[in-house]
């Protein structure tokens, strides 16, 4: 079972962070450039940088920013426009992620069949686990072993295909 990958207290400090963050762009007139995904040190204080991913990968590093380096910083996903591979997040990207309610509108899919599908090892696999947890009777929920957030972008020997075939052919429309 995937763990969500902040507690309750590390999204309130994310939030004071972000928040903080947003006093400092006003001030100043403009943006800070910074990751969308915040991540916190080996002491738990919030890493600061204006980087979405690191120019070379630590050999400590986390392993989401070990995955995305991985697909955003080589062939597989690099491209000099993506937001993913250079500096072009802003520092408060994240923001919305907070400010609203993924699932606030859930019952406006039901009752159309929804299939999601998730890396096992993806950080992110939790918000497709709550999804099928709020609508269990319309989501099927396909979780792929040995596979993180970026291996379902490309790595085809890793996309369950007869899955998605099956799927759509069960629901034509």
């Amino acid at each position: 079972m995937a763990t969500r990958t902040r507690t309750d207290a590390q999204r309130r400090r994310i939030i004071d962070h972000l928040s903080a963050q947003r006093w400092v762009d006003a001030e100043k007139g403009r943006v800070a450039r910074g990751p969308h995904e915040i991540a916190f040190d080996a002491r738990g204080e919030i890493v600061t940088g204006n980087r979405v991913l690191p120019r070379t990968l630590p050999a400590d590093a986390d392993p989401v920013t070990s995955a995305f380096f991985d697909y955003y910083r080589t062939d597989r996903g690099y491209h000099p426009r993506s937001i993913n591979s250079t500096t072009a997040w802003t520092a408060t990207t994240p923001m919305p992620f907070f400010e609203f309610d993924l699932m606030s509108h859930l019952e406006l899919v039901a009752p159309r069949p929804v299939m999601l599908v998730a890396g096992a090892d993806a950080h992110s696999r939790y918000y497709s686990e709550d999804v099928k947890k709020r609508a269990p009777e319309v989501v099927d929920l396909v979780v792929v072993p040995d596979a993180d957030h970026v291996d379902l972008y490309d790595r085809f020997d890793r996309i369950p295909f007869d899955r998605l075939e099956a799927f759509f052919g069960d629901h034509p429309g």
